[in-house]
């Protein structure tokens, strides 16, 4: 068994160590451009297209991350970048749930205990409690009803809040009143307080928190997004916080990343900014889940988060 692997920015010995003492059979070796020799099965991160588009022989292609997004762009540009036929896997949860869990929830509590204003107060050296939001009426809405959605929403009802969840098809999970397909999009917004996105990156989500979206929202609400930067409308996010239909958001992801240092929500005072560090792939929990595909492949069986290319994810 022979295993490509490919990742432009990080440490590639880990990685080929890790795989190697996990199928001790196969042959792992870093791609190289020139490198023409058999594969089974490739491992990538952003490759380049010489490496993937002649091997038609290929058993799986494994993405190192949840998102596929930017090698499906890439099939998009340059079409046959991605051999026809051979399964593109994402990573399924491998840590990444219990991260997306963390910052939701930290994100989540820092608004409904209004940290975030009392945090403005400080530097401005007032002393001003504040009526306290009640769980009753802080309806939190989540976009995207997979692995990493129904996570948060799980905690998120552990903790005695009412959640909805909306999806492209339908879903069904545990103690949330769910929604699907554009049909049924302003209901599910409508009388949210707080918003968080986890959507996948397609052609029919990009721009979906947008002017319409947040103006179903309950005024003054919430906005978290840790789904892609191509999601949301900048231009609408800035415009809703300053009429107040937006009380206040944090970002993770951005259309440009780095940020552009000009760029408004750098300076806004109801927007805060993390570098993209919603869930970082751990290299242990994604090879686990890598060799666990591989060998289901290779016993005939269909690996665990294959991606469905009409749909993009």
């Amino acid at each position: 068994m022979n295993i490509i692997f490919y990742h432009p920015k990080t440490d590639s010995e880990p990685w080929i160590e890790g795989i190697r003492h996990r199928l001790p059979e196969a042959n792992v070796r870093v791609w190289h451009r020139g490198d023409t020799a058999p594969a089974d099965y490739a491992l990538v991160w952003h490759p380049p297209q010489e490496m993937l588009a002649p091997r038609s022989d290929l058993k799986g292609i494994f993405v190192l991350g949840a998102g596929v997004d930017a090698i499906l762009n890439q099939e998009h540009r340059h079409p046959g970048t991605l051999p026809a036929g051979v399964p593109l896997i994402r990573l399924e949860d491998t840590g990444m749930a219990l991260q997306m869990q963390e910052y939701a929830l930290a994100s989540v509590l820092r608004y409904f205990r209004r940290l975030d204003e009392y945090q403005l107060f400080q530097q401005q050296k007032q002393w001003q409690p504040l009526p306290a939001h009640q769980h009753s009426h802080f309806t939190i809405g989540i976009l995207g009803a997979g692995i990493l959605g129904t996570a948060v929403a799980q905690k998120l009802i552990d903790l005695k809040f009412k959640v909805r969840s909306w999806s492209r098809s339908p879903k069904v999970l545990d103690g949330v009143e769910s929604f699907y397909g554009d049909d049924q999009l302003d209901d599910f917004a409508s009388g949210c307080k707080l918003l968080i996105n986890l959507l996948p990156n397609t052609p029919q989500t990009v721009g979906i928190l947008n002017k319409k979206l947040f103006s179903n929202l309950s005024k003054g609400s919430y906005l978290i997004n840790l789904g892609r930067g191509m999601h949301l409308v900048d231009g609408d996010l800035l415009k809703a916080l300053d009429d107040g239909q937006i009380a206040a958001a944090t970002l993770d992801v951005f259309i440009e990343e780095p940020l552009q240092r000009m760029h408004p929500f750098w300076s806004h005072p109801r927007v805060s900014i993390t570098p993209h560090i919603g869930a970082d792939t751990l290299p242990d929990e994604a090879m686990d889940n890598i060799v666990a595909n591989i060998q289901a492949i290779e016993a005939g069986r269909k690996p665990v988060g294959q991606v469905d290319l009409t749909r993009g994810y």
